[in-house]
């Protein structure tokens, strides 16, 4: 293999390297691959909730937000007081269908409103004054769910280079998903001896080669049409990779990526374009999952560092905030309303969203619900499930 070739396929890849190969543990395995699969969609930036689930009725929005607010007869009307913005109308086919959860008020006790620090306790569920190494999806794999299949990896994440919550799993991490499948048939297991960093530089090299085998598999041709763009791409990616998954061990988490939503300034037009994207990639995704009769045994969520602040800035913006939705969708999901909206009329010392659901409650969600493990080993602590999967 040439090393120009080397080097450009790690440069479409990244993989934990400090973790065992999955490879050589993937093969010695006899169980069964995991049935369910756990999609989650980062809104990375910092996602404006009240202009996503929008309170129309309320007086406090547009008092907050003369300029920014959407006009109440633009809204996708869900029930008397609240609804959608009108680029998320894609999603009100699931919404119909009981498919699509929303959950309000989604944010933590003594709220970050650094975009570091605050996403990182998003993705290792700590407390903010707390410093955790794990994801939290980690920590459902060590508290029980790998135990009970043999996973090709335990997550791979399509656009992004941070781990997050895989963060010390066994996981893979595609920055060019076309390029690291197609660059992998570069990629020959080699044997040096002798010399321990070309040792090491090959064990890397062999585990990406039986990575990009692993995820590959004959290339499913969809019927569902993906939208343009790199989340559509991005989409696509994530439903090759369940295609992939037929009769072999598979990969239970996928990660993806949406942004920038750190709308500060000109908020209307970019945050409009990014919402279109989340609504006609989840709506791909149910297609092409429907296609592969995986829709049912999928669970698609979104998360964020914070929401924004209620009260728009001077530059038709809005900065760093606190508490914000979150959409659930998937074939298992009791669609409707849970959690409580935030009161606009009582906000905290920095005039930001009191939080009315913790964070956290989704995860032990996940954890109880989904991988059938104990919420305690993901959240440490007692959160209680918010039972948005139906039974």
């Amino acid at each position: 293999m040439k090393r120009r070739d080397f080097t450009a396929l790690l440069a479409a890849s990244s993989m934990a390297a400090h973790m065992p190969t999955w490879a050589q543990a993937a093969s010695q395995s006899t169980a069964r691959p995991a049935d369910r699969i756990l999609i989650l969609i980062e809104l990375k930036g910092g996602n404006d909730g009240l202009n996503t689930v929008v309170p129309f009725a309320d007086p406090a929005y547009y008092q907050l937000r003369n300029s920014v607010a959407l006009p109440k007869e633009e809204v996708l009307q869900l029930e008397a007081k609240t609804g959608l913005h009108p680029q998320l109308k894609p999603l009100t086919a699931l919404w119909d269908k009981k498919e699509l959860a929303i959950v309000q008020g989604v944010g933590y006790p003594q709220p970050n409103l650094s975009h570091f620090r605050s996403i990182e306790i998003w993705e290792t569920a700590s407390k903010a004054n707390e410093y955790l190494d794990d994801g939290w999806v980690t920590r459902g794999m060590k508290g029980g769910y790998a135990g009970q299949n043999a996973f090709t990896a335990e997550g791979v994440l399509i656009g992004s280079g941070d781990f997050g919550p895989l963060a010390g799993a066994r996981a893979v991490s595609l920055n060019n998903p076309e390029a690291f499948v197609n660059q992998a048939r570069f990629a020959m297991p080699t044997a040096a001896q002798g010399n321990a960093a070309l040792q090491h530089l090959l064990r890397v090299e062999n585990d990406v080669t039986q990575a990009a085998q692993g995820l590959r598999g004959d290339k499913f041709n969809f019927t569902t049409e993906f939208p343009a763009g790199g989340f559509g791409n991005s989409v696509r990616a994530a439903a090759q990779v369940v295609a992939s998954q037929k009769g072999k061990t598979g990969v239970p988490v996928i990660t993806l990526t949406l942004g920038s939503f750190d709308t500060h300034q000109n908020q209307l037009p970019a945050h409009a374009n990014l919402l279109r994207q989340l609504a006609e990639g989840m709506v791909a995704l149910k297609g092409a999952l429907t296609e592969l009769g995986a829709w049912d045994r999928t669970l698609v969520m979104t998360f964020s560092e914070f929401g924004r602040r209620p009260r728009q800035n001077q530059s038709n913006g809005t900065d760093h905030g606190t508490a914000a939705p979150h959409f659930i969708a998937g074939g298992a999901v009791r669609g409707g309303w849970y959690g409580q909206a935030p009161d606009l009329t009582r906000l905290d010392s920095t005039q930001n969203l009191l939080y009315t659901t913790d964070f956290r409650q989704l995860y032990a969600s996940v954890a109880r619900d989904w991988w059938g493990i104990k919420p305690e080993a993901v959240v440490r602590g007692n959160f209680e499930p918010l039972g948005f999967l139906r039974a």
